[in-house]
């Protein structure tokens, strides 16, 4: 843990790049190379976080990294932990509705590890609310909608989100850790994606076979488009909302979109990424925005032509593969399995090592391919950010 404090308490000092900036080309061969320390390393200047020079395809010295859930149960390494949050705050909703314990949470892997991407925590359903659609979200079952979906009148009450009026914790939270964070490593905003919002509302929680969905869909598909057509334009300005409050990045994610045929997909869920990117290009046309869809192999083409500037792969496909079929203009995210973190320190620093090389030199962000588990030993995340911290292309 000694070398991770030390790789931050240095990061003032140490001189910009003094070559010009330029772009990389994903193909190019490396082998990555693991430093212990930053003694003799050359690292930008923190005038812009590591995280957003990458996704431009700037000139970066290794790929920046965060890990999806980086804030969560396996962390308790101390008495301020979220496991002890957890025991004073049992609400979910509590702890992701409350700006002192939002920040809190957000901050505590930004405390330990310094990850180079400090994410909002929250949860894609917590616009639902304003939006006219009562959930909870219980301990050992998750999301809980109290009254689903499923008709033309259903549909008509719900509201077009207003983020001021609904959610103003999570501007006043972004704010707070733009602050603390400072541009030492990207705030990170999130939001869901219209047909995985709409998968949980209709179907009234989580689901494994996703049969009312696809029977609205396939049935009513008039009802199903009206209902993702509000959550569109609700999740535009969410998005615009988190910029506007601290978010350098935001990440959406379409997690049961692969639930459905890339026939389906590109009725009922690309149109309306797309409608969202397009929307909030306009009003921020620099704002980078990550896609992450679970099990999205089969949709990966499908997953660019959003228009999103990175596409967040799960362990299930190859980076090499992947970055292939991307092709070089959309940056990557991941892939770790995070069922690695499980292993050695080696097999770690070996899967890490694996992915980065399949990545190629710029446009990717070391990841995992899915969000830490529940169990994960904190020494071996711990591992994790200091292996990945010490590369250098």
């Amino acid at each position: 843990m000694s070398s991770i404090y030390s790789f931050t308490s240095s990061i003032s000092s140490i001189s910009p790049l003094s070559s010009p900036r330029k772009s990389f080309n994903y193909n190019n061969k490396y082998t990555p190379v693991i430093h212990s320390s930053l003694q003799g390393a050359v690292a930008s200047s923190v005038a812009e976080p590591l995280l957003l020079n990458a996704v431009r395809g700037e000139d970066v010295e290794r790929p920046p990294v965060w890990l999806m859930r980086q804030a969560g149960r396996y962390m308790k390494a101390d008495g301020t932990s979220y496991q002890i949050i957890c025991e004073k705050h049992p609400s979910f909703r509590e702890r992701s509705e409350n700006v002192d314990l939002v920040v809190e949470i957000s901050l505590q892997p930004w405390k330990v590890f310094r990850p180079d991407g400090v994410i909002l925590f929250s949860d894609i359903l917590t616009p639902l609310s304003g939006m006219n659609i009562p959930f909870d979200i219980v301990k050992g079952k998750g999301p809980v909608i109290f009254n689903p979906l499923r008709t033309a009148d259903d549909v008509d009450q719900v509201r077009e989100f207003v983020p001021e009026e609904s959610v103003p914790y999570v501007g006043e939270a972004l704010t707070i850790l733009r602050k603390e964070v400072e541009n030492k490593a990207a705030v990170l905003g999130f939001v869901g994606a219209p047909f995985t919002l709409a998968s949980y509302v209709v179907e009234g929680g989580s689901s494994k076979h996703f049969s009312k969905i696809k029977r609205l869909a396939f049935s009513q598909p008039k009802i199903l488009h009206a209902l993702l057509q509000k959550f569109a334009t609700s999740m535009a300005k969410y998005i615009q909302y988190q910029a506007d409050n601290g978010a350098q990045a935001v990440q959406i994610f379409d997690s049961w979109a692969t639930e459905l045929s890339p026939v389906d997909f590109e009725e009922f869920s690309l149109p309306y990424l797309k409608q969202i990117v397009d929307t909030v290009k306009q009003s921020h046309p620099t704002l980078p925005l990550i896609l992450y869809a679970s099990g999205s192999g089969g949709l990966l083409e499908r997953l660019a032509l959003t228009g999103v500037d990175v596409v967040s792969l799960d362990w299930s496909v190859d980076m090499a593969e992947g970055r292939r079929r991307l092709g070089p203009d959309v940056a990557v995210q991941g892939n770790v399995d995070p069922g690695v973190l499980f292993g050695s320190k080696e097999f770690i620093t070996n899967r890490i090592n694996d992915v980065v090389k399949k990545a190629g030199r710029g446009k990717h962000i070391l990841n995992l391919g899915h969000g830490i588990v529940v169990g994960t030993p904190e020494e071996n995340v711990a591992h994790f950010f200091e292996v990945a911290k010490g590369i250098r292309y």
